[in-house]
């Protein structure tokens, strides 16, 4: 769901829509202060129509032109008093200028501006009949007012004049309806403009045509006649798709009349140009539902790129504003945002209209449409702009015309006309009607004694009456030379009294100038002490952010340390560990062996012992005792426990293979310390490496391993046995021996065993350690590893065989 101030539905009348979002627009222009109102959608939503209207029902710039010939018709100037300039200025002309000026259009044979006194064009003049009326009060009747339209259009973010008027010239092809050229088929554009910026800092079109206009028909007729030559063309979603930004701008110069109410004050300084721009943004479309290809592809990448620079400002802007970043806003992107900054930087009020369409192939288009319309609502731009004030009395205009009314109406009372010429002969012809008549002066006779008399007696009453008005005349003058006198001296003293109050308000006013001036220098010294405060301020943030990072790029380093540390002690621990692991069983090892050799020698000897007792007490008569050692043999042998598996034994093959499996090599490992036998069976290997001492090259090349072991038998006879094992390499990359099975070879004497003598109860004790260490299944279960890349050669480490 999206939020927007106003929603108006499918059937709305323009009218509404008028009243609602264009019509305050309008009353700031009166008022002095810019707008700009663009209707922005997808293609084929009806932005167009919004903005120009269909026949019988007119759309919104109409309707703003009506208003505004409606609110200042009767406060209109004459044309060419107003006069604009290159720099987006306007100067003000004496009615002898002008008037020069409105010859010279007089005279020329074809008027370049449209005459609002020719018939208008039934094209359009349906949709310039608004019966609304619609006005704006409270309108400055002491101030004049002249409008000035131009239409231009950004078409592949070049700005073109609609209303340029190009000469004839044969060398070069004309154009038709279309913007083509006829007598070629390549497309030639007309020149393009440029923006500029004046010295209020204010965006313009330099070159730009501005037509003044005098009426709704007249304005509406230049907009026409650029509206045919506007880029459009046929597409897949819309018949007449436009391919270009058009903008309608409509200018407002007031001027103050001067004292007397007649005519403009002759100041710059007092001239307010306000303008109200109406913009009919081309759609954004996408091409792979348009299927536009060659120039009809270029104009679509030309739109959405504007249109995107457009939602770029308005977002940036936005977070400046609610963040308090500084970000630049890029309007120079786009020649559309480049033309309206200064609306967007708080010059104007800014109204938008979100065309819609509610097809469902448009809804993807249609939501980021809105989206981007609601985060606009957000952006504030608008700022109060203060008008010049003229110092005059108001109601100036009103009053004068009441004064020529006055004297008018008091002529003609006393009946005579305006004109100064004609009063004078008016008021003779009225003196000469109070003399008496004149008798006929025709002498016929020369006797005729009555009409001389008869005329002089006239003469003489004239003269009396002559004499009657002359001296009433002479009071009158004396009368009123004393009422004037009467009238200078009250007006005297009314301007002493008016120079006295004028010179108290002048003190004032300059004692409010010194304090203004003061508060102006307080001011700036303010502005300083902000300035350098803001500057201290951006500083100790850079500081500030600087530390921080430092700050943070230290924590970090030492995150790193402390880890680097943590695993170099959880290595070491590890390695401590497992060299202890080793030494301790290397140590066990060792002292197992040491104690098996000691129990060795201990039993060699106990068996010595034993023969040399069991030959001293042996009786001379009766059976021969059976020797201790076959009675110990007799009984039932306890078996020694294993030693327990080491718990970080690596894991080995469990599978059982026999050693007499032909072509295997076997590793003959026979000790130097082993002796020769002279037996008849003697062990023998075929393929097998021989060597003294194992090693990892041997067992390399080997996957059987045999192990000759000689030790003493009970009766003092060699026992050899023969270990075997599996090779197989190990995870550290060494090779490792699970011993299989044991062979053993025993020599014994045919005529029967040495007798010996022992005791006959012997120790329990003794006998189960000599069967703990004398049991060859405990000393040979045992595994040999050789670890690769040991420099102190092989290792050896002790496995149980499982049993």
């Amino acid at each position: 769901q999206y939020s927007f101030k106003e929603v108006f539905g499918t059937l709305v009348a323009q009218k509404e829509l008028f009243d609602v979002v264009a019509k305050p627009l309008v009353e700031d222009l009166i008022r002095g202060k810019n707008g700009l109102l663009f209707t922005y959608g997808v293609t084929g939503s009806g932005k167009t129509h919004t903005m120009t209207g269909s026949p019988g029902d007119g759309g919104l710039l109409p309707r703003c032109l009506d208003m505004i010939f409606n609110s200042i018709g009767q406060f209109q100037a004459k044309r060419f008093v107003f006069k604009l300039d290159d720099k987006n200025g306007v100067d003000v002309q004496c009615e002898v200028d002008a008037l020069l000026e409105r010859q010279k259009r007089d005279a020329m044979p074809v008027p370049k501006t449209p005459s609002g006194k020719r018939q208008i064009d039934p094209e359009f003049a349906d949709m310039i009949d608004v019966q609304d009326h619609c006005r704006v009060e409270e309108v400055d009747e002491d101030n004049v007012y002249s409008v000035f339209v131009s239409y231009i259009e950004i078409y592949n973010n070049y700005i073109y004049d609609l209303l340029e008027e190009t000469p004839f010239e044969p060398i070069k092809p004309k154009w038709n309806n279309c913007n083509t050229p006829v007598r070629n088929g390549d497309f030639i554009p007309p020149q393009s403009k440029i923006l500029r910026e004046d010295q209020n800092h204010n965006m313009y079109v330099a070159g730009c045509t501005e037509v003044e206009v005098k009426s709704t028909e007249e304005a509406f007729e230049v907009f026409w006649k650029g509206q045919k030559k506007r880029r459009i063309a046929n597409t897949q979603l819309n018949r007449e798709s436009s391919r270009s930004h058009s903008v309608f701008i409509i200018k407002l110069a007031q001027a103050p009349l001067d004292a007397d109410g007649d005519n403009v004050l002759q100041e710059k300084e007092q001239i307010t140009l306000s303008q109200l721009s109406l913009v009919d943004l081309a759609g954004s479309e996408r091409t792979n539902r348009t299927k536009a290809e060659g120039s009809r592809l270029r104009e679509a990448g030309n739109i959405n790129q504007s249109l995107m620079t457009l939602r770029t400002c308005i977002e940036v802007l936005r977070e400046n504003q609610m963040c308090g970043t500084n970000k630049m806003i890029p309007y120079r992107d786009s020649k559309l945002t480049h033309l309206f900054k200064n609306y967007f930087d708080g010059e104007g009020k800014v109204r938008m209209i979100v065309c819609v369409n509610p097809k469902a192939e448009d809804y993807e288009e249609s939501l980021q449409v809105m989206r981007f319309a609601e985060m606009t609502q957000e952006v504030e731009v608008a700022r109060p702009v203060d008008r010049p004030l003229c110092g005059l009395t108001p109601g100036r205009r009103f009053r004068n015309q009441a004064f020529r009314e006055e004297l008018a109406r008091k002529l003609e009372i006393r009946g005579g006309p305006i004109d100064g010429e004609t009063e004078e002969q008016s008021a003779l012809e009225i003196f000469l009607q109070n003399f008496p008549p004149l008798p006929s002066c025709e002498l016929l006779d020369i006797n005729d004694d009555q009409t001389l008399p008869k005329l002089i007696e006239v003469l003489e009453k004239r003269h009396k009456l002559r004499q009657v008005l002359s001296e009433e005349f002479a009071k009158n003058v004396l009368a009123f030379k004393t009422t004037l006198q009467e009238f200078e001296s009250s007006v005297a003293s009314k301007e002493n009294y008016i120079q006295v109050k004028l010179s108290e308000k002048e003190r004032t006013i300059a004692g409010q100038k010194t304090e203004l001036e003061r508060l102006e220098k307080k001011v700036k010294t303010l502005e300083y002490k902000i300035e350098i405060l803001e500057k201290t301020a951006t500083i100790y943030e850079e500081d500030k952010r600087n530390l921080q990072q430092e700050l943070e790029s230290k924590s970090q380093k030492l995150q790193r340390q402390a880890s680097d540390k943590r695993r170099l002690e959880a290595r070491l621990q590890g390695m401590v560990a497992e060299t202890t692991m080793k030494w301790e069983k290397e140590c066990e090892r060792r002292v197992a062996a040491k104690q098996l050799e000691m129990q060795n020698k201990l039993w060699v000897k106990d068996e010595k012992l034993k023969q040399l007792k069991a030959i001293v007490t042996e009786p001379k008569n009766g059976k021969p005792e059976r020797p201790s050692r076959e009675r110990d043999r007799e009984k039932p042998i306890q078996r020694s426990v294993s030693p327990p598996a080491v718990p970080n034994a690596p894991p080995v093959r469990l599978r059982h293979r026999r050693s007499r499996s032909a072509g295997e090599r076997w590793v003959d490992h026979k000790p130097p310390s082993n002796l020769p036998t002279d037996t008849v069976m003697q062990p023998h290997v075929p393929h097998a490496i021989t060597v003294a001492a194992a090693s990892e090259k041997a067992l390399a090349k080997c996957d059987k391993y045999m192990l000759t072991h000689q030790e003493l038998a009970s009766d003092g006879e060699i026992e050899t046995k023969l270990i075997k094992g599996d090779v197989f390499k190990t995870r550290g990359g060494g090779q490792a021996v699970q011993f299989t099975e044991i062979e053993t070879l025993k020599q014994e004497s045919p005529t029967g065993r040495k007798r010996r003598s022992s005791p006959s109860n012997p120790d329990p004790a003794e006998d189960a350690a000599d069967s703990e260490w004398t049991d060859v299944e405990t000393r040979c279960s045992v595994a040999v590893e050789m670890r690769a890349g040991s420099a102190l050669g092989p290792g050896y480490q002790h496995h149980a065989q499982p049993k």
